[in-house]
């Protein structure tokens, strides 16, 4: 890092995929390898989840913005669960991508100690869009909030981040903490 810089070049991270068929294997560690410019170094084990379908995790080291260059680069899969996280680093905030088919991608900024920051510029335009569109409940209110903390993601990812024989567990739980 350079001494006048006030923001830190370079952060770390962990792509999990949690769910794949054992065809798209070698086309992910490809895509891994090609982003990160490095061997992705994937050990593929069975997902419990899912029978016939595989899981793995991976740690990277890159320029800040390769967790979101990572998750583009999965997203073009869109049978594959996986998440991916960007470690927060001086003058940046981390981030957390996760896929899954049918909700697509979602994406949001982590605190240091891995919380869901939802901004309150994002909290403000839940409100204002709930009156302009009459839903003025608290449930209805609830709603837009649980979309913008990936409520539904967490809900179908939970079940995939579980390890099963010879897996790593994956500890992006929401009910930690």
């Amino acid at each position: 890092m350079h001494a006048s810089s006030q923001f830190a070049e370079s952060t770390s991270g962990v792509v999990y995929i949690h769910s794949s068929p054992a065809a798209l294997c070698p086309h992910i560690e490809w895509a891994l390898t090609s982003t990160l410019k490095a061997p992705a170094k994937l050990r593929w084990t069975a997902q419990p989840a899912d029978p016939g379908q595989l899981r793995a995790t991976t740690d990277w080291y890159g320029p800040v913005g390769t967790g979101g260059r990572l998750a583009r680069a999965l997203r073009d899969w869109p049978i594959l669960y996986f998440e991916v996280t960007e470690e927060p680093s001086e003058g940046v905030d981390g981030e957390r991508f996760c896929f899954v088919p049918g909700l697509g991608l979602w994406n949001c900024a982590t605190s240091a100690s891995g919380d869901i920051v939802v901004g309150e510029n994002r909290l403000r335009a839940i409100v204002s869009e709930a009156r302009a569109h009459g839903r003025t409940t608290a449930a209805e209110i609830a709603g837009e909030i649980d979309r913008a903390l990936g409520t539904a993601w967490d809900d179908r990812l939970e079940p995939y981040r579980l390890g099963g024989d010879g897996a790593e567990v994956t500890w992006l739980r929401r009910d930690v903490g």
